[in-house]
């Protein structure tokens, strides 16, 4: 049971939608940090607050 909730943390990733409207930034661009960093939450949140206004 252990396994599995190790393993769909892992899995967790953001929406663009979610990621935009955290960061305040475009559907758009949220869509390109994730295609870039994928479900690395971290890396996406550090590369969201840099174009973030």
């Amino acid at each position: 049971m252990a396994q599995s909730k190790d393993a769909s943390a892992s899995a967790k990733t953001y929406d663009a939608k979610t990621l935009a409207k955290k960061h305040r930034i475009s559907v758009e661009d949220a869509s390109k940090i994730i295609a870039l960093h994928g479900s690395d939450l971290k890396a996406a949140d550090k590369a969201a607050r840099r174009i973030a206004v």
